[in-house]
């Protein structure tokens, strides 16, 4: 189907410059680390998130797959959040391929807590195989891209650390977060030991997220992705749009905040419609439709009808995220949209 409105972050279109690029880079074998297209990301990467080296993936779910098995062995534990991205959404790759246990905290609104960290690290030490990594996530996807604060994580990275305990970040979109909080990413990034960004979703490339951390903890994690079927030839083509999702994506993505809040506020005035204005601190929007008792998946199908994508959260939430695609002109006709459709429903 041709979308009139795309709100998924997942389905953006590469710029003029991205096609360009991709038409016109150097490309080599990636899988021996002759791509000059491929090395320059890696280096640039590398250098914007302050680690030794980084490592270019296809996926997301792949480099965070990556970054879990290269800090930890088969069948260790690992800590995440309850309704992380990798334990939710992954496909159980972490207990398929990397044979990882999960331990599961509730987040306050996806943000882990010290103190609830620190609680579960006690008791595993007495009753448990003792975690050896834990995993974070900001922003945070099913929160609604709430962030977790730099003072935050700080405190996790040196809990961890008097523990023995190593931290990946899965940081799809922790560029989101920088720019909701005007820091650099280096404020999150300096506590994690890895870090999987995305390249795609909000800066805008095709394919592809980078894996980063110190360089002894990358070129293992190169044969890692090896054995998942991550190593590729002409890699180049793809990392050529990369670079310029990179350069270029970053200092766009308050415009996206900025509409996101216009969506939010805007749906707020129907009657009916539920939404957290203090949960829409990036590009998402949650909205709740169990007050006029619509369910999320009705709402996404009259939506498709009328050619706007969304995402359904059952029973009651939908998803809307906000990237360089949609346009302020398209807020109205999402919102009048869902206006006639609750109009509808009541006849």
């Amino acid at each position: 189907m041709s979308w009139q409105i795309n709100l998924f972050d997942t389905s953006i279109n590469p710029t003029t410059e991205m096609r360009s690029a991709m038409m016109f880079c150097e490309v080599g074998d990636d899988s021996h680390g002759e791509d000059p297209s491929v090395n320059l990301l890696e280096k640039e990467a590398a250098k914007i998130v302050e680690k030794e080296s980084a490592l270019f993936v296809p996926s997301g779910t792949m480099g965070n797959l990556i970054g879990l098995m290269v800090q930890s062995k088969y069948d260790d534990e690992v800590i995440l959040e309850a309704e992380s991205h990798i334990y939710y959404y992954e496909t159980s790759s972490l207990n398929m391929i990397s044979g990882l246990k999960p331990i599961l905290i509730k987040g306050n609104r996806g943000v882990l807590l010290p103190e609830i960290v620190e609680e579960v690290i006690h008791h595993s030490k007495i009753n448990h195989p003792y975690p050896k990594l834990l995993s974070l996530e900001n922003t945070h996807n099913r929160a609604g891209g709430i962030i977790t604060p730099p003072e935050i994580m700080k405190e996790i990275h040196e809990l961890c650390g008097e523990n023995g305990i190593r931290i990946h970040l899965d940081g799809a979109r922790i560029f989101n977060a920088a720019v909701a909080l005007n820091v650099p990413a280096t404020d999150f990034t300096h506590y994690a030991d890895t870090i999987m960004f995305c390249l795609s979703k909000g800066l805008g490339a095709p394919v592809g997220s980078i894996l980063a951390g110190d360089h002894n903890t990358i070129e293992k994690a190169r044969s890692i992705r090896k054995i998942l079927g991550g190593g590729m030839r002409r890699a180049g083509f793809l990392a050529s749009a990369g670079l310029i999702a990179l350069r270029t994506g970053i200092s766009r993505l308050e415009e996206d905040h900025r509409l996101a809040k216009v969506l939010a506020n805007s749906l707020m005035e129907i009657e009916g419609i539920n939404i957290d204005i203090e949960q829409v601190q990036t590009n998402m929007v949650l909205m709740n439709s169990s007050a006029i008792q619509i369910s999320a998946d009705e709402l996404k199908n009259e939506l498709i009808n009328r050619k706007i994508k969304v995402l359904s959260m059952p029973p009651y939430t939908t998803r809307m995220v906000i990237h360089k695609d949609i346009m302020e002109n398209h807020i109205p006709i999402i919102v009048n949209a869902i206006k006639e459709i609750i109009r509808k429903r009541k006849l």
